[in-house]
């Protein structure tokens, strides 16, 4: 574990100097607001963990993490407005903070930010451009055409959170000069473990307490988005086996890819598993 947190502090390293640079000032402070009040910097981490796993430039790896959570970071300041969200990270959200118009500056900067770390390698703009039209799918998908069944929840699940994570995975992969097929099969891996995410997430607004979360919980009901709670009768155990069924499926896309048993792996592995087990 402890060479999991060097890796995250590394990431943060990088973060902050990447935000130490921005100009004016102001905007500076907004993103620093937005970027350094913590998060589990998961997106980023699978980033290194599957360079890593490649035996590939891990330097590299670290801008195109940074880059990945810069774009992540974005998208949560523009779903705390539309969600009329006050806390994030148990922290005042940038909107209630800053107002409406600097939120959105502010994640247009971060979109800057983030873009110029991937101009370098045309492989990584496709990957993050293809996920950005993925998750504005899933936005309008969730805003304007709300599923109504499980088939029409979980691909709006594989768009919304499930693309983020896929071209998290496929940075490492790109940044480790991997072929098209282990790119792939780790992209699958990812997004799967995504979906995962975002299931054991609905539960947790279900059920979990503010506190516990950093975050207000009970969202989903009280504003008729459709959760995989509010879509579906599952109760909290079978969502829960559904979010199991996704971590399984991305364990055999992990393994598809032959690459020697390595703490990279390792911890590729255990990061399936934690998502639908954790508490936060």
């Amino acid at each position: 574990m402890e060479d999991l947190h060097r890796r995250r502090n590394r990431i943060e390293e990088r973060l902050e100097s990447v935000i130490a640079d921005v100009e004016p000032a102001r905007l500076r402070e907004q993103l620093r607001h937005v970027v350094l009040a913590g998060g589990k910097r998961v997106r980023p981490t699978v980033t290194v963990l599957v360079c890593e796993s490649l035996d590939g430039d891990v330097e590299t790896a670290i801008e195109f993490a940074v880059g990945i959570e810069l774009v992540h970071n974005a998208s949560l300041v523009v779903d705390d407005i539309i969600d009329r969200s006050d806390l994030r990270r148990g922290s005042p959200t940038a909107w209630t903070t800053f107002g409406h118009g600097s939120a959105l500056l502010a994640s247009d900067g971060l979109l800057g930010e983030a873009f110029a770390l991937f101009s370098a390698d045309e492989r990584a703009m496709e990957t993050v451009s293809e996920a950005m039209v993925q998750l504005g799918e899933g936005e309008t998908t969730e805003l304007l055409d709300q599923p109504v069944t499980e088939k029409e929840y979980m691909e709006l699940a594989r768009r919304k959170t499930g693309a983020l994570f896929r071209a998290a995975a496929e940075l490492g992969a790109i940044a480790a000069d991997a072929d098209t097929y282990t790119v792939e099969a780790f992209g699958q891996y990812a997004e799967r473990v995504g979906v995962a995410f975002q299931m054991r997430d609905d539960v947790l607004d279900a059920t979990a307490d503010s506190a516990q979360l950093g975050k207000p919980t009970q969202q989903d009901a009280a504003m008729d988005r459709p959760s995989l709670v509010e879509v579906t009768d599952l109760s909290e155990a079978e969502a829960n086996n559904r979010a199991r069924t996704q971590s399984d499926a991305a364990l055999r896309a992990l393994d598809s890819v032959r690459i020697p048993d390595s703490e990279a792996k390792s911890y590729l592995r255990d990061l399936a598993e934690f998502v639908v087990e954790r508490e936060q």
